[in-house]
């Protein structure tokens, strides 16, 4: 699952559309010159510096939209952990950063850097990479028309999402963990199964914060906050956190949730705060082997490829 799945649009008159229906599915000018930047990545080496890209005043104007739009959104919806990783994290406010640009903030705090993807890459060599500090990341730009929605991981995904993380050590220590992982497994089945905690953790997890105390109802309950990369760099799916069903944080349930590529998430896994999220991934990944799945018995359900 690795990079690749598909939002759900909002169309003109503001309904929920299906993926197909978005306009960067059809756009045969937009198509082109995603293609044409995701194209740079054929034979990339991981570690290689990535080629620069001659950003267009309309992809730097939608991220100038999305940014305006997530600022606020992070401060209503993202956990503690986040907004102060986002304070470091070299997010530009007025152009499309290039990734070496991105990297050169970034290496300095954790170590990690950009190398460069085209779309999907394969679960060994996108989960593996990080062990060694490396983030595979894409380049183009999401469409225009509906700057608020993707239907694929996009530079401003990856920026917005991991990005924030990679500026933290606390988060990045989590991503070598999985690589560190990654790189000892050998069958697909077991790197499937790792690929489907990292969804449901680092791409979709949230932290059932207390709220602030004070007077008036409510004061102290619990309240999830966003923390993984793909609700960070979704303004849709963070206004809509308090609409999902949110779940403890358990390994066999997350293998047996299906996860949902073709839209919004309807379940999520929450942890208490960063130290139950890393010692419950610690936990996990330290013994995990090509032989776990099947000592604990854990069947992992389909998931939504669409």
């Amino acid at each position: 699952m690795s990079h690749v799945w598909s939002r759900t649009p909002v169309t003109p008159d503001g309904r929920l559309g299906t993926a197909a229906q978005h306009p960067g599915r059809s756009d045969s000018r937009y198509l082109q010159r995603r293609n044409a930047v995701a194209r740079t990545a054929r034979g990339h080496r991981v570690g290689d510096p990535s080629p620069a890209v001659a950003y267009t005043e309309e992809e730097h104007a939608t991220w100038r939209t999305v940014h305006g739009a997530l600022a606020g959104a992070h401060r209503a919806y993202a956990c503690r952990e986040a907004l102060e990783a986002a304070e470091a994290a070299p997010i530009p406010a007025d152009h499309v950063p290039q990734h070496a640009e991105v990297s050169a903030g970034l290496k300095p705090l954790t170590g990690f850097e950009f190398t460069l993807a085209g779309g999907f890459v394969e679960n060994r060599r996108f989960l593996g990479a990080m062990e060694s500090g490396y983030f595979h990341a894409v380049q183009f730009v999401r469409h225009p028309s509906v700057p608020l929605y993707t239907p694929e991981p996009d530079v401003l995904h990856d920026v917005f999402g991991h990005g924030i993380h990679l500026a933290s050590p606390r988060f990045a220590e989590l991503y070598r963990m999985f690589g560190r992982t990654a790189m000892r497994l050998r069958t697909p089945e077991a790197l499937d199964l790792i690929s489907r905690v990292y969804w449901f953790t680092l791409e979709f997890g949230v932290m059932t914060e207390s709220a602030a105390s004070g007077a008036g109802a409510g004061a102290g309950a619990s309240a999830p906050k966003a923390y993984g990369a793909a609700l960070l760099s979704s303004y849709g799916e963070l206004a809509r956190l308090g609409r999902c069903e949110v779940r403890e944080l358990d390994v066999r349930a997350i293998v047996e949730t299906p996860y949902r590529v073709s839209g919004y998430q309807p379940v999520l896994f929450g942890a208490r705060c960063m130290n139950h999220l890393t010692d419950f991934l610690a936990g996990f990944l330290a013994d995990f082997d090509d032989g776990t799945a099947g000592r604990l018995g854990l069947r992992p359900a389909p998931g939504d490829r669409s």
